[in-house]
């Protein structure tokens, strides 16, 4: 047997720990996981004498960031002339971007995605999506799946919207839930598919009209004019379809007696590119011993973004609903010192959030450099 699987089976034990991890720390220690795969693979745990996220400054790529994407500009839909879409670009790899959208009307053209699958978090507005295979209405807290090739266009109702979308060049699906069971985390019977509503308009005469479909592919865009509407699907039939998925149906697994993985809130899958997952209100862990904050960690296969949606987020001090903060792969991360004060006196969480953990690096556009919290890694070492 390798030294490797000979360790991931029998760990060793030194020095002054606990048995268990998460639980009962021996005093005046900070946990530390250092482990791989994205809390799945072989790991350590090192209790330090000093939190490892109190240092004097950063110097170098690896600092953590946060971006306020209430700054990012409005999708001005003014004309059919313009761009009444555009997608604010922030972080990106070769398998994952990450925007923001912001449109203030009814997009004046159909789009579709030959790049990759797109999810969609709605933050603030409602309306209707159409799609080939039908409407969707959309409100805040909503997940909406859209399939690569699928044409389709926003309509808000709302004069103020704001959109989270991931784009992913792999197909997007729901996670293996395991021993846990079919139902764990959602229901499938939740989730919401459209039904056929075809629009059937044509050009005339009369009404002389063109219907603009813009294709995105390889990061170009390709104009299509039809002179019939082309949301004239009157049916459709098999497994692959937009779909809707709300928060407030996400049911979290939770541990009364130990804080569990982050990845145990897994709400979608980029194949083995990223990880979409979703932090919602649950209670907190009731054994006086157990950590009740996430555990200090380095993120060593991982870019971990997180999107802030509602609540107050109880792992940091400083960020608001609409912020979203990088930490990546390879320095340390875990709970704000003031978060660790704040946990003693809780029972429950109060938060919305969406964590995209990326197995690439990401890179951050002007766009994002634009809207960041400049001293953010500093703010970590505040008490």
């Amino acid at each position: 047997m390798s030294l490797y699987k000979h360790l991931s089976h029998f760990p060793l034990k030194k020095g002054l720990i606990t048995k268990q991890a998460h639980v009962g720390l021996p005093e005046n220690t900070f946990e530390d996981e250092h482990g791989r795969d994205g809390f799945f693979g072989p790991v350590s745990h090192l209790y330090r004498s000093h939190a490892p996220i109190l240092w004097n400054r950063i110097e170098g790529p690896l600092k953590p960031r946060a971006y306020d994407l209430n700054k990012t500009p409005k999708s001005l839909n003014k004309s059919k002339s313009e761009d009444g879409y555009h997608r604010s670009k922030l972080l990106y790899n070769e398998a994952v971007a990450i925007f923001t959208l912001k449109p203030n009307g009814a997009m004046p053209y159909y789009y579709r995605n030959a790049d990759g699958d797109e999810v969609y978090f709605i933050h603030q507005g409602s309306g209707t999506i159409e799609t080939d295979y039908g409407p969707l209405t959309f409100e805040p807290g909503d997940y909406l799946v859209i399939p690569k090739g699928t044409t389709y266009r926003w309509c808000p109702a709302t004069p103020e919207n704001f959109f989270l979308l991931i784009e992913s060049r792999d197909r997007i699906r729901q996670p293996d839930r395991g021993i846990l069971g079919q139902h764990a985390l959602y229901d499938p019977a939740v989730i919401q598919t459209p039904e056929p509503s075809p629009i059937l308009e044509e050009s005339s005469q009369e009404n002389p009209k063109e219907w603009e479909v813009r294709i995105q592919r390889l990061n170009e865009i390709t104009k299509v004019f039809y002179p019939f509407n082309p949301m004239d699907v009157v049916g459709w039939k098999g497994d692959l379809t937009v779909w809707k998925l709300n928060v407030r149906d996400i049911r979290p697994v939770m541990s009364h007696r130990y804080h569990l993985a982050p990845s145990v809130h897994s709400t979608f899958i980029g194949g083995d590119a990223f990880i979409i997952c979703t932090f919602l209100p649950r209670p907190l862990e009731e054994d006086e011993n157990a950590v009740r904050v996430p555990f200090y960690h380095r993120n060593i296969d991982y870019d971990e973004v997180i999107f802030y949606h509602d609540g107050d987020f109880f792992s940091r001090h400083g960020i608001a609903p609409g912020m979203l903060t990088l930490h990546p792969q390879g320095i340390h991360h875990g709970p704000h010192p003031k978060a660790v004060a704040a946990s003693l006196k809780k029972t429950k969480t109060d938060e919305i959030a969406v964590m995209i953990d990326s197995r690439q690096a990401l890179l951050a556009s002007p766009e994002a450099t634009a809207c960041e919290w400049a001293d953010y890694h500093i703010s970590w070492c505040e008490h």
